[in-house]
């Protein structure tokens, strides 16, 4: 073999141009320039800003000497925490035995999609990994678009147009995200209730990943699970409400009547990542435990996320930025389209070269709308995360004040100071490219 040859040919056709995931590649690039120095206001990465729960932190401690395998399907004292957690705020109930616990639900969402037999619906925009996902698992993703004027979101009629105009296998499955990333929108009862009407008539199953469902600001979240419990598969975890990205504790609640696929993607788990780390599973299992504790951490930094996010919407569309209000977690998904004709005289033209030149002229750094979101290359939209701020100092103030008092009208500018700062900065960058 020739030296030329060396490599050619390894990786399958179809994943030619394969790309690792937008956001994760974005914000190390984002935290090198930060921590070489350079001043970044850090809105394309949505990771908590909040400590992890208290109760939790201090149970790792005590747990951080087990050692041994777990069982695939997860502690069975943890399982039993999350049939309760979901009990009390959806009002569901779950048999333990019907939960699988792993390393994050992303991983829990690749095996499903490896096992499943049928076609796979996604949504634009959407999470930047359903669509790359989906190909990696040799489905092709039929997507359903939605707009701006809809607040990004789904409805039966779209349903309806995609069904007429698509030959689909017999067994189909939609990738849900509610609340939604990037959008921050969120389904009510009665939407979800049409959705399920017309999700039933197609044969429709879903994967309903509500990971901020906990984080909707008036905490009025509706679980699919509620309106459609046989045809959906629940998946969320730790990361968002409990701030435990890192501890990469997810989990997937099946109905009864698709235990074949739960059996399925257990059976691949066991010959993939065996458990989801010991320690982690106990020290969340322990934070169950105390629901209370939980209630009290949830709302309060629901309502901080609230407090910031409307203030971002609200400082962008007073400058024409258009902006579906957010009801839940940590994203806006702006369209700037205002100064769509302004940034052509500049040679600015995509989504792409926009953040770019946002970023150079501000250090204002959002992550582009476009392909990675399933939207047009030339359609001015972007993903923005107010996340960067301190968040312990934010839950402090917000403890301080007590859930009975409102946040005061200056909290983003005292609290949340780099989002105050750097929406201010995006303003006035757009109200310059009108001016110009």
């Amino acid at each position: 073999m020739s030296d030329g040859s060396v490599g050619e040919g390894l990786v399958r056709t179809d994943l030619e141009g394969y790309a690792p995931a937008s956001n994760l590649s974005f914000n190390e690039k984002i935290r090198k320039l930060i921590d070489q120095g350079q001043k970044v206001y850090h809105f394309a990465f949505g990771q908590s800003p909040f400590p992890v729960v208290e109760i939790a932190t201090q149970a790792l401690k005590e747990h951080a000497h087990q050692n041994a395998y777990l069982p695939v399907a997860g502690l069975l004292e943890l399982r039993d925490g999350i049939s309760k957690f979901h009990a009390k705020y959806d009002d569901i109930a779950v048999d333990p035995d019907n939960i699988i616990v792993g390393p994050g639900s992303k991983e829990l969402i690749f095996l499903l999609l490896q096992i499943f037999n049928g076609d796979v619906i996604v949504i634009s925009p959407s999470w930047t990994t359903y669509r790359p996902q989906t190909k990696l698992a040799h489905h092709k993703a039929f997507v359903i678009d939605t707009n701006l004027e809809n607040e990004w979101k789904i409805t039966p009629t779209l349903v309806h147009q995609l069904m007429e105009n698509n030959t689909m296998k017999k067994n189909r499955l939609l990738i849900f995200n509610n609340p939604d990333n990037p959008t921050g929108t969120g389904y009510s009862r009665k939407e979800l209730k049409a959705l399920s009407e017309v999700f039933r008539e197609y044969n429709i199953l879903v994967l309903s990943d509500e990971i901020y469902g906990r984080l909707h600001y008036d905490q009025s979240h509706v679980c699919m699970a509620q309106v459609y419990p046989e045809g959906t598969i629940l998946c969320t975890g730790l990361s968002k409400w409990a701030s435990a990205g890192g501890w990469r504790i997810g989990y997937h609640i099946y109905p009864p009547q698709l235990s074949p696929l739960k059996k399925a993607v257990q059976s691949a788990a066991s010959h993939t990542y065996s458990c989801a780390p010991a320690p982690m599973q106990y020290a969340v299992s322990h934070l169950f435990t105390d629901l209370a504790a939980c209630d009290e951490y949830i709302k309060h930094c629901s309502r901080i996320m609230g407090v910031v996010g409307s203030y971002s919407q609200r400082e962008l569309v007073s400058v024409g930025v258009k902006v579906v209000q957010p009801t839940a977690g940590y994203y806006i998904f702006p369209d700037f389209g205002v100064v769509k004709d302004k940034l052509k005289t500049r040679g600015i033209e995509t989504c792409q070269q926009m953040c770019d030149a946002i970023f150079a002229e501000t250090s204002v750094a959002l992550m582009a709308g476009g392909p990675a979101f399933l939207r047009p290359v030339d359609e001015l939209t972007t993903r923005l995360c107010f996340v960067p701020f301190d968040g312990t100092r934010a839950l402090e103030a917000s403890r301080a004040l007590g859930l009975d008092v409102t946040l005061p009208g200056n909290f983003v500018k005292e609290y949340c100071t780099p989002v105050y700062e750097g929406i201010q900065i995006l303003k006035q960058w757009v109200t310059k490219q009108l001016e110009s």
